[in-house]
């Protein structure tokens, strides 16, 4: 497999499969002299951690993080960070059946196409274990844009919303759901345990923002900050869908509508000589560069694939049969995509800002 990493001056390289015996990152050109140590990245991992509710998968992975290079006395020395996590509650028994028949809209089909055999326990690279890793790469390129905070949430599951009037930025935290909105997730609650007792699963849309992103980051055309962003959202594993900004939403606006309308600097925007902006349908991005305001994404999830119920498939042979996926799987991956989503808005962020010095100073 010869695409594992992303980024361009702060690159990370993903590696492990999910029922490996460990799996992990390097993080190539981070600078010098940065404060880092597994007690700063294991809090990004605990919140990505499986196995904490009834609504998430069941795996218990502690998930402790390993640097194993790039660091001397506390600080980041310039070379690759290595970081590791070990796999200690795999049972790849519960594949089987995964191994005789492929699993309808998982990767099961398309790795055997593409490489003549795959890694059937839990879909090896295709599992959103892999996740764990970004997550832990996305705490070390954190270190490099401290002037950003960067926020995700989730905001619809299975076709229900949030109502936005009631959203608490501090509610996130404090449900197993990363949801703004209590009476929200009170009734995701019940969502969840239906489709868990049906053997089904369910998909949720992510929405993020970065706030304190100068204007400047990004380039035109081949290296736009957004084009970016939404490669790598949709490199995420079960990810269908990005919206930036409005999104889909802008096609049925008029042009005065759309318009992110401008007022001069004053007191609006802290007296920092920029334009003072109205609205922000566009997200915070123009022209593929960043304009100052929050950059503001939505992400789709699907259900996850892994189901109980039956479902038609064919068998390697080609053969026509049913499946239906035993071991411990989410009813609701987009859960736990929230902290991936923040952990790849860090890692490109991160990049742009170091692209931008590099060509600007």
């Amino acid at each position: 497999m010869s695409v594992n990493t992303f980024g361009r001056v702060l690159r990370f390289t993903s590696w492990g499969e999910s029922h490996g015996p460990a799996l992990g990152a390097v993080v190539d050109g981070c600078p010098p002299g940065l404060e880092l140590s597994e007690r700063q990245i294991q809090p990004f991992l605990d919140a990505r951690r499986p196995g904490q509710s009834r609504f998430t998968t069941q795996r218990r992975e502690p998930d402790q993080v390993k640097i194993l290079s790039g660091t001397f006395e506390g600080k980041t020395t310039g070379t690759p960070i290595s970081l590791m996590i070990e796999n200690v509650d795999q049972r790849s028994k519960d594949y089987s059946d995964v191994a005789q028949a492929y699993r309808p809209g998982h990767a099961d089909y398309a790795y055997d196409a593409k490489y003549g055999f795959r890694d059937y326990r839990g879909g090896g690279r295709s599992s959103a274990r892999e996740t764990a890793a970004r997550v832990a790469a996305g705490a070390v390129a954190r270190l490099v844009i401290p002037e950003v905070t960067i926020t995700a949430w989730v905001s619809e599951i299975g076709g229900d919303e949030i109502d936005r009037a009631a959203f608490d930025k501090e509610e996130i935290g404090r449900n197993p759901f990363f949801c703004p909105d209590a009476w929200a997730a009170k009734r995701w609650e019940d969502l969840l345990d239906e489709a868990r007792k049906a053997g089904s699963s369910l998909g949720a849309v992510v929405e993020c923002v970065a706030e304190g992103v100068p204007a400047g980051w990004g380039a035109p055309l081949y290296g736009k900050l957004d084009a970016d962003l939404a490669a790598a959202m949709m490199g995420i594993n079960a990810v269908k869908g990005v919206e930036i900004g409005d999104g889909f939403a802008a096609a049925r606006l008029r042009g005065e509508e759309n318009a992110d309308r401008m007022r001069p600097a004053g007191e609006g925007n802290g007296g920092n000589g920029q334009p003072e902006f109205l609205d922000n349908h566009a997200g915070g991005i123009a022209g593929g560069i960043s304009t100052g305001q929050p950059i503001a994404m939505r992400i789709a999830f699907k259900p996850t694939s892994s189901i109980l119920i039956p479902v038609e498939t064919v068998t390697r042979e080609g053969a026509a049969s049913t499946i239906a996926t035993k071991g411990r799987h989410d009813p609701c991956v987009g859960i736990r995509g929230a902290p991936v989503v923040e952990a790849m808005m860090a890692l490109v962020l991160a990049d742009h800002k170091m692209l931008h010095r590099a060509q600007c100073g």
